[in-house]
């Protein structure tokens, strides 16, 4: 836990990662972190790694040590500075002029009924088939249709809205400096402020419950606007995506927790709750220590970069019982998949209607005898999720 600053202090001790194994399977190391060195500096990432899921808990509040603001990092630099990368009165005036669009009333009462029939033409698209990729046939365009509503920027296609997505997501996550990558990343966020600016006109002229219009009836400016529309497009698409085709793989690989869902013993947003504890779509979130202060015996300087690893938290063994497993009956009250401070994803709600209430019960109603049809690899520890999920279903 955090303690005030003491002259026994001493520097985090560091702990190395061959970056492509972490890639591919980042929780054998993250294991190893909780156990031997729950706060290490980790030199291949460049930053300090917070794993024990009470130590995150506790720190996240504290806004004054660990600042969101950060003007060197790469989701500023490349993105512009959104609500999510601001603390304190500036954060909370962006999240409540945003509220309208992702309130619980929002999602209830305009999004559902969209996020409906966008996921009934999609399965209808591919129920002829007879076998698909769940990830880039079916999560990919549903998630991608529900972004188009919820951003406003209608115009596009699905396919480019995952495009754009993963350009950012790609970018923010490029702590190698692959200048590839940033090429890519500044594509995608031009071609945004392209379509924000075919759609500002029809907005003007008819507001909706979009996040564009919401926030220009809140007279935010051009340069909030246009960031705030980024941060949702990166984090949108590629999260309820990954949780819609990784939770059908989870169910398919255990049969025995589907059959609990499909006889109504467990509810769909329990899948939702249980996946996001096992396999966390955001792994982690970046911080500036702005005071010195220390954690766990270890001294945090002013300036260093520290990552809240979520997808460690959610696996603590303090907390979780058997924290590897996927498990229907397990209580997730004590899981941060979505943070734990007032950096909270304000699209939980959204990604919560989505997955749980459309997109799953849909899935395995329409696609009858619904089974794996090859081998299905994960990747990523930043943002995690299935990379191709072969399946077929009965015709």
């Amino acid at each position: 836990m955090s303690q005030t600053l003491t002259a026994d202090a001493r520097p985090a001790p560091v702990f190395e990662i061959d970056p492509e194994a972490f890639w591919h399977d980042p929780y054998p190391a993250l294991r190893r972190l909780r156990d031997e060195a729950p706060v290490a500096f980790v030199p291949q990432l460049g930053a300090v790694l917070m794993t024990r899921r009470d130590d995150i808990f506790v720190n996240e509040k504290k806004t004054d040590i660990f600042s969101s603001d950060q003007p060197d990092g790469l989701m500023t630099q490349l993105m512009g500075q959104n609500m999510m990368r601001k603390d304190g009165a500036a954060h909370k005036a962006e999240r409540t002029a945003i509220f309208p669009t992702v309130s619980p009333r929002t999602v209830r009462d305009v999004w559902k009924a969209q996020f409906e029939r966008a996921t009934e033409a999609v399965l209808d698209r591919v129920r002829p088939l007879g076998r698909a990729n769940m990830v880039t046939d079916i999560a990919m365009p549903i998630s991608g249709e529900a972004l188009k509503c919820i951003t406003g920027l209608t115009q596009i296609g699905w396919a480019e809205m995952d495009r754009v997505s993963q350009g950012m997501m790609d970018g923010i996550a490029n702590y190698a400096g692959d200048p590839e990558v940033e090429a890519r990343c500044h594509d995608c966020t031009a071609a945004i402020d392209r379509y924000i600016d075919e759609r500002i006109p029809a907005l003007q002229a008819q507001p909706d419950a979009s996040l564009l219009s919401v926030q220009m009836q809140a007279g935010l400016s051009d340069a909030q606007i246009r960031a705030n529309v980024k941060l949702a497009i990166s984090g949108g698409q590629n999260e309820p995506r990954d949780v819609i085709g990784g939770a059908v793989w989870a169910l398919l690989t255990h049969p025995d927790q589907l059959r609990r869902v499909r006889t109504g013993e467990v509810a769909w947003q329990q899948v939702f709750d249980e996946y996001t504890r096992w396999i966390s779509p955001i792994g982690m979130s970046p911080r500036r220590v702005a005071r010195a202060h220390v954690v766990e015996g270890i001294a945090l300087q002013p300036g260093d970069r520290l990552f809240f690893m979520f997808g460690s938290a959610n696996r603590d063994e303090h907390v979780f019982h058997n924290p590897e497993c996927f498990d229907l009956s397990r209580d997730c009250g004590p899981a941060i998949a979505f943070g734990a401070g007032p950096h909270f994803c304000a699209g939980a709600w959204g990604a919560r209607c989505l997955v749980a209430e459309v997109a799953l019960p849909m899935i395995f109603d329409r696609l009858p005898g619904l089974r794996l049809d090859g081998a299905v690899p994960f990747g990523g520890w930043a943002f995690r999720g299935p990379l191709r999920m072969p399946v077929a279903w009965d015709v």
